[in-house]
């Protein structure tokens, strides 16, 4: 059960309308990482846990806070939105909206939601459930959570050096610390389990099924060998499994494929087209 208390749960008022920032407010509140993407990956993540507990609650907790955050810029849009200023453009200065859509203010927010924010990033893109991450694997989901708390708090902070409205960076100043909060959060989770399970995901697969010599192989597969220096080429590996190994010229262990043709309704380029041609190419037209 849901219960909506009609406060906000931090202040969301700028000193003065901003149609632009408004736009550019809309990525962190429908964009890949923004709030409507956490707020939904972890409560579909805490509705999958089956059975409860403190990581069930800990999803929970989370995702509500995250539909706080959603109804805080939510009202911060529309609230930059209100009285749209005008441009310097004659025609403009006589409707305050057409001047900020010449300005840069998003056309959609005056033609679609009515001075008001929108389900979508700050170039027009609708959000999409394709964001969310919900696995049913703890640990792997604890990790897209740090991921996506990581480029939340960078996207914010990046909002908060463009704008020197000292309400909006106010609203953004809380964000901040509450992402701080939750990539801590997170990363305390993921050592819990991690302690508990080992690094890898999922634990619970057969070692001895995979192919155990390369479980811990770096292959150099790019010009320059400078990934030797890593930590991950060498020493024991962080799953305390087996020793990294450095493979400076790795070899491939199978032949070049050869697929068989397809069937003539298929209409594929036909196997003669195909068929390597040694003779030389002709030499270029003069023009």
């Amino acid at each position: 059960m849901f219960y909506h208390v009609k406060e906000l749960q931090y202040r969301a008022k700028p000193e003065r309308p901003d149609p632009v920032y408004a736009k550019k407010l809309q990525e962190v509140l429908g964009g890949q990482f923004g709030e409507i993407s956490v707020a939904l990956q972890y409560l579909f993540q805490g509705w999958s846990v089956r059975g409860n507990g403190k990581y069930k609650d800990l999803l929970m907790d989370t995702g509500a806070e995250e539909l706080a955050h959603i109804e805080m810029l939510a009202t911060m849009i529309a609230r930059l939105l209100d009285g749209a200023p005008v441009g310097d453009l004659e025609d403009a200065a006589k409707d305050p909206v057409l001047g900020a859509i010449l300005g840069g203010m998003n056309p959609q927010h005056a033609i679609v939601s009515g001075l008001g924010a929108l389900p979508a990033d700050s170039v027009g893109n609708r959000w999409t459930a394709d964001y969310i991450i919900a696995s049913g694997n703890l640990l792997a989901d604890f990790r897209a959570n740090l991921n996506a708390e990581s480029q939340g708090r960078l996207q914010v902070c990046r909002l908060y050096e463009m704008t020197d409205d000292r309400g909006v960076r106010d609203m953004l100043s809380w964000l901040i610390a509450r992402d701080t909060m939750h990539q801590n959060q997170w990363i305390a989770a993921i050592k819990e389990l991690e302690a508990k399970e080992n690094i890898i995901v999922p634990s619970t697969f057969p070692r001895n099924l995979e192919k155990r010599e390369v479980s811990h192989a770096f292959f150099n597969l790019s010009a320059g060998n400078q990934s030797a220096a890593g930590r991950w080429a060498n020493g024991p590996s962080m799953d305390r499994e087996g020793t990294f190994t450095y493979i400076e010229h790795p070899v491939p262990l199978a032949k070049a494929p050869v697929l068989n043709p397809a069937p003539p309704y298929i209409h594929d380029t036909p196997p003669v087209v195909l068929k390597s041609d040694l003779s030389p190419p002709p030499p270029p037209s003069m023009l």
